[in-house]
């Protein structure tokens, strides 16, 4: 059926054309709250999406009609709208080369989570949440979530991809007031394995049962001074890290963005085209990858869906500007409007959230090579005064990612290579190219922990799309806190 579907998109003049199917499209999500189970959902659907390539333009149209009719008229739908666009085109789209694969990507699992019992999963999140309770605190909770997909795509080159992905989500928080009447939070997310599974094993472990740390931490918090206004050396954990590069180094080297296709809404990029190869992004330390290839994380899902499969791309390389997070469309356009050949392959990242969503280039997992730094301990007795910082808080960025603030949940005072105290409300700012240049040390393979993220916004309409950050702890010098 899908083949009569391609040689009508090419009998009808298509230059190619893919239908990517939701065989299976399951999503779960569990959530307590304060003792009680505060939400329960069950999401099943099945559909596909169709793209036609004419005369330069892309016409899209997606269904739930899976009958063979069904698909035609949505085919005739995606060519209609290609005709359509391509009277108004301004820069013909051409797609890269690239191989042609019959095959199938497995996400490893070892237990379903949909195979457990609700009861069960349920029974879990409330062993957590009973042990996050204090008197002190206004709410707690826990929340889970797994999205299960069979996705089929199939197009005029000869591609047939079989991809039957899980991803798993889950998190813990507790909140309460301070002496000021602020509200304070403390949460932890689950980090994955990226040697493991993606499965309902994770949950039965201590990385997702962190009840006790984080309700140390917010009483601290709690009574803790503020965080002063001063420069000091900063020290970010994972999740900061994870933020930072998601937000300045992943949206930055969108190549759609680098070209102004997401002005409109998620914003530009303070990187052009003539600075790949020599513009110094970061220090010497600085090594950033776009990889599709790392193991057990929601941004590695065998082939992107242009059908390109995953690439592991180094994109800074000792600080150097190097490479984007790219897809076959792109990288022909950005090389005719360079005048050379500034990349020479799609990176395959072209994504959609789910099949009635038009595939643009999306993050995978965007991740910092581990340094020779040292362990987390070793990196602190470098610092004669410093701040380490944990988990976002609140963020805001520079429309072009020029320049960031963001708040974190937790700060650790740090003077002459020693903890000395918590601070509350930490906070710290810079500018994007400024701030990676004063990358100072690198933590080791020890510091380096895989951070999922399934909240990543973009696109019109808009997508929230997953993917995974493998990040070290690292050291800036010279940065500005508190204000």
């Amino acid at each position: 059926m899908y083949q009569s579907i391609l040689d009508f998109l090419t009998h009808e003049g298509a230059s190619y054309g893919d239908v990517r199917v939701h065989l299976v499209d399951e999503a779960e999500h569990i959530s307590t709250l304060n003792g009680s189970v505060r939400s329960y959902t069950l999401e099943s659907k099945k559909g596909y999406g169709i793209r036609a390539l004419f005369n330069g333009a892309w016409g899209f149209a997606s269904s739930e009609d899976l009958s063979e009719n069904g698909m035609l008229s949505c085919a005739k739908l995606a060519l209609d709208k290609a005709r359509a666009s391509s009277l108004a085109v301004k820069f013909p789209i051409q797609l890269s080369v690239k191989d042609i694969f019959k095959d199938t990507y497995n996400t490893k699992v070892e237990i379903d989570p949909f195979s457990v019992p609700v009861a069960d999963k349920v029974e879990r999140l409330l062993s957590i949440d009973n042990k996050l309770s204090h008197e002190r605190f206004d709410f707690w909770g826990t929340y889970v979530s797994f999205y299960k997909r069979k996705m089929m795509i199939v197009d005029t080159e000869g591609s047939q991809i079989e991809r039957n992905l899980m991803e798993i989500d889950g998190s813990i928080f507790v909140s309460a007031k301070d002496a000021d009447g602020l509200t304070q939070r403390r949460t932890h997310a689950l980090y994955l394995d990226h040697n493991g599974t993606s499965g309902w094993e994770n949950f039965m472990t201590d990385r997702f049962d962190q009840a006790l740390r984080i309700k140390d931490e917010l009483l601290a918090v709690l009574d803790a001074p503020v965080c002063e206004k001063e420069v000091v050396d900063l020290i970010l954990l994972n999740d900061m890290m994870a933020l930072q590069t998601h937000e300045t180094i992943g949206h930055a080297l969108e190549l759609d963005r680098i070209l102004g296709y997401e002005l409109s809404y998620a914003g530009g990029s303070h990187i052009d085209l003539k600075h790949f190869g020599s513009l110094k992004f970061g220090s010497s330390k600085l090594n950033a990858r776009a990889d599709g290839t790392v193991k057990n994380s929601p941004g590695s899902i065998g082939y992107d869906d242009d059908g390109v499969k995953a690439r592991n791309v180094l994109m800074i390389e000792n600080g150097i500007l190097k490479d984007a997070i790219t897809s076959r469309q792109m990288i022909t356009e950005a090389n005719a409007v360079a005048g050379r050949e500034v990349f020479s392959e799609s990176g395959a990242t072209c994504r959609a959230e789910s099949y009635n969503r038009m595939p643009i280039e999306r993050m995978n997992n965007i991740n910092v090579d581990f340094g020779q730094d040292g362990n987390l301990d070793e990196l602190i007795s470098k610092v004669e005064n410093g701040i380490i910082m944990d988990a976002p808080r609140s963020w805001s960025i520079g429309s072009n990612r020029e320049n960031f603030h963001f708040a974190c949940e937790i700060g650790w005072r740090v003077k002459n290579g020693k903890i000395t105290g918590v601070v509350r409300n930490p906070s710290y700012r810079g500018d994007s190219l400024k701030f990676w240049n004063a990358l100072k040390y690198v933590g080791n393979e020890q510091t380096w922990k895989l951070v999922p993220v399934f909240n990543c916004g973009k696109g019109q309409p808009n997508q929230v799309m997953r993917l995974g950050h493998g990040v070290p702890v690292c050291v800036f010098s010279n940065v500005q806190v508190g204000d």
